[in-house]
């Protein structure tokens, strides 16, 4: 059975409030609304304004969780400011899901990889997620999406080591790669289950360099701005997205391709979708 996934080319705050409310949900009680705060120096990172009109709506906190390497985000002080420096904190109520331990432990019986991930305690505050991603490459994991911010997005910052390590936290930068890519898929799950399934998902592919935001010096985007998506599935959102970056006509397109499949960034995918997350099988309902 096919999800359904909504596209607009035009790319603005308020388009993305439309596509949202096309999706038909009410997200429930206390919403947690997971962002990337952006690495200090980084200049592709979507900003504050780009959200503002949907985070208003939806009335809920703007959450994220420390990175496990050193940089503007690692720790919760530096953090913070930066969250500050960036302009969330001063736009939104801002939660940095765990500024404190101990982490709460989410079990994965059916994880490929990993049986365990790690999130921050304080997600225990809320009953739903909206899950606003900005789709760009990534060095590791080739691209990032709706399925990383779920995942490496959502882990605490041990976790985070956890996941890139495939459970073996001293080695998270010398793991197997593809046993990465299929625990990235893993926690993705551990935080649907978690919410039951109370989760949307918004993906601007705009500013689309082969990095990431998390990155502070980042390469400048290499392929013309292609528009916002939304769906209640996260699977068919980033398939949607690879799917429009391969049928695009930019010429520059290449560059982004090849760095998703240098990475062999769609296991990911792939992975998810065994994991019954959601499906790649997706009905693309174009808005003018």
């Amino acid at each position: 059975m096919s999800s359904k996934v909504y596209f607009t080319k035009e790319i603005s705050p308020e388009k993305v409030l439309e596509l949202y409310k096309m999706l038909g949900c009410e997200l429930e009680g206390n919403v947690a609304i997971k962002v990337h705060s952006g690495e200090k120096g980084n200049q592709n990172f979507l900003k504050p304004d780009m959200w503002k009109p949907v985070i208003d709506h939806v009335g809920g906190t703007v959450v994220e969780c420390n990175t496990a390497y050193k940089g503007a985000r690692h720790e919760t002080k530096i953090h913070l400011e930066t969250l500050r420096d960036h302009g969330w904190s001063k736009s939104f109520k801002v939660d940095l899901l765990d500024a404190e331990g101990p982490d709460l432990e989410l079990d994965i019986p059916t994880g490929k990889q990993i049986k365990k991930n790690y999130v921050g305690k304080n997600i225990v505050n809320y009953d739903s997620m909206l899950v606003l991603s900005h789709f760009k490459g990534h060095p590791m994991g080739g691209f990032g999406g709706a399925i990383k911010q779920l995942s490496i997005g959502v882990a605490s910052s041990y976790g985070k080591k956890y996941i890139h390590g495939v459970g073996d936290t001293a080695n998270f930068w010398g793991s197997d790669h593809d046993s990465f890519l299929e625990a990235m898929a893993d926690s993705a799950k551990s935080v649907v289950d978690y919410f039951s399934g109370k989760i949307a998902y918004i993906n601007v592919m705009m500013n689309m360099s082969v990095d990431c935001d998390c990155c502070a010096k980042a390469e400048d985007p290499c392929i013309a701005d292609i528009g916002i998506l939304a769906s209640l599935d996260p699977v068919a959102i980033d398939k949607a997205c690879v799917d429009l970056v391969y049928n695009c006509n930019d010429k520059n397109k290449a560059h982004l391709i090849e760095r998703i499949e240098s990475r062999n960034g769609t296991l990911t995918i792939d992975a998810a979708e065994k994991l019954g997350i959601g499906s790649k099988e997706y009905e693309l309902i174009v808005v003018d």
